[in-house]
């Protein structure tokens, strides 16, 4: 049971009273202080010291000093008077617990306020900081912007002034080929001329010679026919017949089905041995198909094996970059290596290729959309992503799953849901 400590000193003044409190050994780490408006408790083992105040007294303000065996009060009253005691008379047991019960249940109150005081104001600071945090994003998202758009219009300028040099370059070719051929078209008259006067001299010189005799004009006559520019052809059309496609099979045995099915085969096997793809010199034939890979990759997508699966994944575009479940698996790929950059891309590029939306291709788009919006949450760009997760939900308004996501990523940006 402990000791009451009845050796205490007070003295008052109209607005505080002061109390000294002997203690042996007392220090700030072992003592237990406890006060409320209307009561007063020392707790240090074995020693109690416990008062019941005369009148209520201002317990936030108040103070305590510990040191040199001794504990000191400085209680701040309510009501400006002098007090007749410092504990209030006729307490008996019963009235003792009720007012310590009271001054519990208040310091409890105060306690809880204060509690939900100071977590309101963490809420409050953390909101701000989510609301500063979003407009640097954004800032940066818009310089970013505008970084690609002045890359934009200087590209721009610089193909069109390529353009306009390339169409200078044109036009002074064409210039100089028609200078040429007006000067071919000048050396062809000139040499006409030419020949139309040895002609004409060969003429003069036969005329001159035809008394030598029939032999010697027949000669000149002979010479001048070599010699004479021959008349132009007439001017006609060429028919042109194609040899038709002859299968090694005879008709009668053939079939056009497998025919065409050959053709395919064929086709696709000098497309792939055409392409300088290294990755296919140590494959089957049966192998260098997209949707072979395309099921590898899965596999191993399965078997959580996720840079193999890429890996197959990209063998299969290189292929043919027109299948979107190729881009929208390896986007999934990205997503659990946390290449959010590449998932984001992957899902856009998906998206690209799964038009016009109709009903067959929904859940391609649906998914899309949602590891798109996956993938810029965890970037921290959480109202591109509910855009996202919005989108999803138009294609399927019942997807509760997708419903409980939007509503977590909306109070995230709201500020009232803290991020994990």
């Amino acid at each position: 049971m402990p000791l009451q400590v009845s050796d205490y000193t007070w003295q008052q003044t109209k607005t505080a009273v002061f109390i000294s409190v002997p203690l042996r050994g007392v220090c700030v780490r072992d003592a237990d202080v406890f006060c409320t408006e209307n009561y007063l408790k020392v707790n240090f083992y074995p020693f109690l010291f416990e008062v019941f105040l005369y009148a209520p007294i201002d317990d936030e303000n108040s103070k305590a000093k510990i040191g040199n065996d001794t504990i000191a009060f400085t209680l701040y009253k309510k009501e400006v008077a002098m007090w007749e005691t410092l504990s209030v008379s006729g307490v008996d047991k019963e009235m003792m617990q009720r007012i310590r019960e009271k001054s519990i249940l208040q310091a409890q109150e105060r306690a809880k306020e204060a509690a939900e005081a100071k977590a309101a104001a963490r809420r409050e600071d953390q909101k701000y900081a989510l609301n500063v945090m979003m407009k640097i994003e954004e800032e940066e998202r818009k310089k970013i912007e505008d970084m690609k758009e002045n890359e934009r219009l200087k590209a721009t300028k610089e193909l069109e002034a390529w353009k306009e040099c390339q169409r200078k370059a044109e036009e002074q070719k064409r210039i100089q080929r028609e200078e040429k051929f007006c000067e071919q078209g000048k050396q062809t008259e000139e040499e006409r001329n030419k020949l139309k006067h040895k002609s004409l001299t060969r003429i003069a010189a036969s005329r001159n010679l035809a008394t030598k005799g029939r032999n010697s004009e027949n000669i000149f006559l002979e010479k001048l026919k070599q010699d004479s520019i021959p008349a132009p052809r007439s001017v006609g059309s060429i028919k042109i017949n194609f040899t038709p496609r002859v299968f090694p099979t005879a008709l009668r045995e053939s079939q056009v089905a497998e025919e065409e099915e050959w053709l395919h085969k064929q086709a696709e096997a000098r497309r792939a041995l055409n392409t300088d793809i290294p990755e296919l010199s140590d494959l089957k034939e049966e192998e260098k198909n997209p949707e072979w890979l395309k099921d590898k990759g899965n596999k191993l997508f399965a078997k959580e094996n996720y840079l193999a699966a890429i890996n197959a994944y990209n063998l299969a575009i290189r292929l043919n970059n027109k299948i979107p479940l190729l881009y929208l698996n390896r986007a999934a790929c990205h997503l659990k290596l946390k290449n959010l950059h590449k998932a984001i891309e992957d899902s856009s590029k998906a998206l690209e290729l799964l038009t016009p939306p109709v009903a067959d291709n929904a859940n391609g788009r649906m998914k899309a959309y949602i590891r798109r919006g996956t993938a810029f949450c965890q970037l921290e760009l959480y109202i591109e992503g509910l855009q996202d997760y919005e989108a999803a939900l138009k294609i399927d308004p019942s997807n509760k799953i997708v419903q409980n996501d939007a509503e977590k990523i909306r109070k995230i940006i709201q500020g009232t849901e803290l991020k994990s």
